[in-house]
């Protein structure tokens, strides 16, 4: 009788095993599955890249022969990190149960010693099946309702569902992911979300921001150091990608990264490894990368201000986060959260937000996105001294972004040009003072040249 996975389909078995004749036993074991053999080499790892196997069972040999043991935990690895959701069962011999421990360390989901006991083996493999097959229909439900799985992302625009959809298909792989969108809008939850839904969810998450390091200690933050490296190295110390070994690592800000940095990190990416200041010695860093801009990369790389070969090697998956004014029937459901977790840490009574309050809050373009918004909630939560919160308490008519996102002159005005608009006024009140005037639309400097640049707004007068 057929097993059907979660879509209906047969499940696929990988069997990888050097002894041909144990290979043709084991595949005729489990014939109702799709069994695939192959012998402990790279021909394993096309096979996971073309067929996606639910199940590998992976025999690692006997413990007397390490450096061949060595060999294929690295291979099992390898596996892992190709399809991290892939459930591995190391067979091993008798004797080699310290080859099977350090196999659950690098993930393997469960184990089996020799001598082969068909119906002990067969209870194992399919317990390993029926664990990928709750798995799958675990992820399908959460799909349908929308919940993904993604704590702390509240949203049921279409722009935000779709996001989600991309993001739980997104991180179960291995590959680099880039989070572009402005200044406040949740990239780094979104980063921990790729991570808690991963195959590495119980390895660390480290999150880096390049703008916030000064360019001479960032590549020391990042690689660590050696005693002596330079003055003031009185010791030794790991960088942050060491410490991130085996999880992921979140360079938030990418775009302001100094490019003689830049270089290093794509020889991180590209093979694994890479030295610590004032080191000779190579190291191996397991580690995925997530990054996060609110630049224009290309127009970065057309500058010379980021390298080309970094740009494509790091965005292998593009994931754009929508601002509040894409999505703005996400707006109450956000600041009723916002208000829940507010009033919560503040010990005080519950918040909420009466009708017309929840308009003029939708009707607020945000230049600074949610971060803004839990600003406005928090003063509020902080002062206001009735239980519902009404538009006077808003108090937005007096922000600097509270341009009318219908144009009071006119209603046919678009969102970009009612936002090049308010631009170009904020920065002739400042007189071109950019660092001013992004102070007033709540955005970073590096977005505000970023509009300038883009709608074209006069800069002769730039400071």
């Amino acid at each position: 009788m057929d097993a059907p996975n979660a879509r209906g389909e047969r499940g696929t078995l990988l069997v990888v095993q050097t002894d041909r004749a144990l290979r043709r036993e084991l595949e005729a074991m489990f014939a109702e599955f799709d069994v695939l053999c192959s012998d402990a080499s790279e021909q394993a790892l096309a096979l996971v890249r073309r067929a996606a196997p639910d199940v590998v069972l992976f025999d690692l040999g006997p413990a007397r022969e390490p450096a061949l043991a060595t060999k294929e935990l690295e291979l099992l690895r390898q596996i892992l990190a190709l399809a991290p959701n892939t459930k591995i069962i190391a067979m091993t011999e008798p004797d080699a149960r310290e080859l099977a421990v350090q196999a659950a360390s690098l993930g393997a989901a469960d184990f089996y010693h020799k001598p082969i006991v068909a119906g002990v083996l067969s209870i194992v493999v399919r317990r390993a099946f029926r664990i990928r097959e709750l798995e799958e229909e675990n992820w399908r439900l959460r799909e349908q309702t929308g919940a993904m799985a993604l704590e702390g992302i509240i949203g049921a625009s279409d722009a935000m569902r779709s996001l989600c959809h991309a993001i739980v298909k997104v991180a179960p792989t291995s590959a680099t992911a880039l989070l572009l969108g402005e200044s406040g809008t949740g990239k780094e939850l979104l980063a921990r979300a790729l991570h808690r839904l991963s195959g590495r969810t119980h390895q660390p998450f480290v999150a880096i921001n390049c703008a916030a390091i000064p360019d001479t200690l960032l590549e020391s933050e990042l690689f660590g150091y050696e005693k002596g490296a330079f003055t003031g190295a009185s010791g030794n110390k790991q960088g942050l990608i060491e410490v991130a070994h085996k999880g992921i690592l979140f360079l938030d800000e990418l775009g302001e990264m100094d490019v003689m940095v830049q270089p290093k990190l794509l020889k991180v990416l590209e093979d694994n490894r890479f030295r610590r200041l004032g080191d000779v010695r190579e190291r191996v860093a397991d580690i995925q990368i997530v990054a996060a801009t609110n630049r224009n990369l290309m127009q970065s790389v057309r500058e010379m201000r980021f390298r080309e070969d970094l740009y494509f090697r790091i965005s292998t998956f593009h994931l754009r986060i929508p601002p509040l004014r894409e999505r703005r029937e996400d707006i109450p459901l956000i600041a009723r959260s916002l208000l829940q977790n507010l009033t919560k840490d503040l010990a005080r009574g519950e918040l909420e937000l009466s009708p017309a309050a929840e308009e003029v809050l939708k009707s607020y373009p945000w230049p600074g996105n949610i971060r803004e918004l839990r600003n406005v909630l928090e003063r509020i939560a902080l002062t206001c001294d009735t239980r519902v919160i009404e538009v006077h308490d808003l108090n937005l008519a007096s922000r600097p972004g509270a341009t009318p996102l219908q144009g009071q002159n006119d209603p046919t005005l678009t969102l970009v040009e009612l936002e090049k608009q308010h631009i170009t006024r904020v920065l002739g009140e400042e007189a071109g003072r950019v660092a001013q005037a992004a102070a007033r639309l709540g955005i970073p400097r590096s977005t505000l040249y970023q509009k300038i640049k883009v709608y074209g707004i006069g800069s002769e007068t730039q400071q």
